[in-house]
């Protein structure tokens, strides 16, 4: 029994249009382990949704492979998609029905008990606003609706393809939260967005994609790495930076009062403060976000003027 829900190998995808061949996803390897988030990033065309089109049947692979919770797809699709919950494309509700009457009619239809729906609901944080009619909920509220309605077969892997777009920082914060309990509930939540510091609050492990291929993929903390920079808050920083430059360690102010001090010995700070009667209030690891290293890396790959993280990313 494989430990990876989601398993790519070579996966290829073209599109042909009146300029002859265009590849979407080119050799891509994925791998999304059980349990909680991975996020799913790329910049504009990187082929993001191509690829979980594919993954749900919705699209045909050119060559290569994909397995769902170990089993082929397209293949084996009829025996894995009931373990799968998607939200691609912006669902279908009844507006002049409840949020509810909405999950009920959904439910009965694909054989699910109403018991469902009630678990949904207080899921993804609509008690109490379930009653009301489904065009009078805001965007965020719609999208947990959305949500709500995969659940209702108890899917063991959640795809979530930009599920925050266009939504005001209260709706994202809501869906954050959603997502976040859904992922340690022990859903595994494959989850495709191009707000990336929405996506470092939440993901476990993330898979960055440039030009349809593999560009980085493993755990948020190994992609950011451990870093050797440091904070350093002191009540006088400029004779700390004079009392660590002696000591040999560079100290450069930081636009919130602090020092930024490159070590691999944090211990050397504090042995250097002290030395000088000078006692920190904050000495705190500083990381690249997950923005940062995005950029760097499709930067890298001649993708940094299509990888702007605050606008809409293709798929």
């Amino acid at each position: 029994m494989t430990d990876l829900v989601i398993e790519t190998s070579a996966l290829r995808k073209e599109f042909r249009n009146r300029k002859g061949r265009r590849v979407a996803v080119q050799g891509l390897d994925l791998a999304v382990p059980a349990g909680g988030v991975h996020g799913f990033l790329g910049p504009n065309g990187s082929g993001k949704t191509t690829t979980i089109r594919m993954l749900l049947g919705l699209a045909r692979a050119t060559s290569g492979s994909m397995r769902l919770f170990g089993r082929p797809v397209p293949d084996a699709l009829p025996e894995v998609i009931g373990r799968v919950g998607a939200v691609v494309e912006s669902p279908k509700f009844s507006p002049n029905f409840t949020g509810r009457q909405n999950l009920l009619l959904l439910a009965r239809s694909i054989g699910a008990p109403d018991s469902r729906v009630a678990a949904a609901v207080q899921t993804v944080g609509l008690t109490g606003r379930d009653g009301d009619r489904y065009k009078g909920y805001s965007l965020g509220m719609k999208q947990r609706l959305a949500i709500a309605a995969t659940l209702l077969k108890d899917p063991r892997l959640l795809i979530l393809d930009e599920p925050t777009n266009g939504l005001d920082p209260a709706g994202i914060r809501e869906i954050r939260e959603t997502i976040r309990s859904l992922g340690e509930s022990g859903v595994t939540v494959l989850l495709s967005s191009h707000i990336l510091a929405e996506v470092q609050h939440v993901c476990t492990s993330a898979t960055i994609i440039g030009n349809g291929r593999l560009l980085a993929s493993g755990t948020v903390e190994d992609l950011l790495g451990a870093g050797t920079a440091y904070r350093v808050a002191v009540p006088d920083p400029e004779a700390a930076g004079a009392a660590l430059a002696a000591a040999g360690l560079a100290a450069a102010p930081e636009p919130s009062g602090g020092l930024r001090v490159e070590t691999e010995d944090p211990a050397a700070v504090t042995r250097a403060l002290a030395g000088a009667g000078i006692w920190l209030t904050e000495l705190s690891p500083l990381r690249p976000d997950l923005e940062t290293f995005f950029l760097q890396l499709t930067a890298a790959d001649n993708l940094a003027t299509s990888a702007a993280p605050t606008s809409e990313v293709a798929r």
